[in-house]
């Protein structure tokens, strides 16, 4: 069978450092207050210049260097994003054309925090099917533009970023020890839209808006939504807690994830929390956190990683890959 396999990884940050003591003079919060609740000490704020898809690009070419492609070599580009640079086209297509590429096709995918699980499911399926070989996958963000400044609760959380992997088609045996996409799991329930949402749209006020969030209804949901999804995986995959080397959460709150990984048994020492480093990146988070684990050699070829991640709508996922 066909498995999409690994081939890249790349990531890129905003120049500007946003720290906690930072928000002291803007909204009524501390250091402390922040750290103590979320576990968050900095996140990269985009400047002048800097937008989801510059940052996405930045991510991408990281990611064809590592793999020791070119722009030529990739067949299709999706990008996880609930920030785009215009409502249309795809932001996608505008990382296209910064690439100078000239063929394939290029979209959007918009699952908001889920969103880059959700795109390299899509991107697994593409290459199964046949339409593509390599495929170039995306997590950008810029939320500051879409914060209201002025809500402490939410203001403090969110930071800006990218992240980008590359998926390639090889033979395998059909085996959990295959490199690779090994199995996947997704859900959404748009009954709790009103709890994690921008009051703005193209199609509603005709503005961007701003996130608007509930937080406790958030957390209670969380880790019950996202034990499901992963326990549908491992079941797909006929594994368990133990089997797994790594585990790269949404890096939302440090409680979610402590919590999630205490519920499913995956050990302290196996879990991969970048939250202080980058805050809540959305779709950018997974990406993110990936590259921080292969780029200080945690993350090794042959290793059995969990992804999982929830967002606004609601929505949830979780993904194994074979490294």
């Amino acid at each position: 069978m066909i498995r999409s396999v690994v081939r890249g990884i790349g990531s890129a940050l905003p120049r500007r450092i946003m720290r906690n003591a930072d928000f002291e003079g803007i909204v009524e919060t501390s250091d402390e207050w922040i750290a103590q609740r979320t576990g968050i000490r900095q996140r990269h704020i985009a400047g002048e210049g800097e937008t989801t898809a510059s940052l996405g690009e930045a991510a991408a070419r990281a990611a064809l260097d590592n793999a020791g492609l070119t722009p030529d070599d990739i067949d299709l580009i999706v990008v996880a994003t609930s920030t785009p640079d215009n409502t249309f086209p795809a932001t996608a297509v505008d990382i296209q054309n910064r690439l100078g590429m000239r063929h394939g096709f290029a979209f959007d995918l918009q699952a908001v925090c889920s969103g880059f699980v959700y795109a390299i499911t899509t991107a697994d399926l593409y290459i199964k099917g046949g339409l593509a070989r390599r495929v170039l996958v995306i997590g950008a963000e810029t939320f500051s533009r879409i914060l209201d400044w002025t809500d402490r609760s939410t203001c403090v959380l969110f930071g800006d970023g990218a992240g980008a992997l590359i998926l390639e088609a090889e033979e395998s045996e059909g085996r959990v020890s295959d490199r690779g996409i090994i199995a996947s799991s997704l859900r959404s329930d748009g009954a709790h839209k009103d709890k994690l949402f921008v009051d703005g749209g193209p199609g509603t006020s005709g503005t961007v808006g701003h996130l608007r969030m509930e937080g406790r209804e958030v957390f209670k949901h969380a880790v019950g939504m996202i034990a499901d999804v992963i326990e549908d995986t491992y079941a797909k995959a006929a594994i368990t807690s133990e089997d797994i080397d790594w585990f790269v959460p949404h890096q939302a709150n440090k409680r979610i994830i402590d919590a999630s990984a205490k519920k499913l048994g995956i050990a302290e020492g196996k879990v991969v929390t970048t939250v202080q480093l980058h805050g809540n990146t959305s779709a950018a988070s997974v990406p993110l956190a990936l590259s921080v684990a292969v780029a200080d050699g945690r993350i090794q070829k042959g290793d059995l990683v969990l992804l999982e991640a929830m967002g606004g709508g609601f929505t949830w996922g979780a993904v194994l890959v074979r490294w």
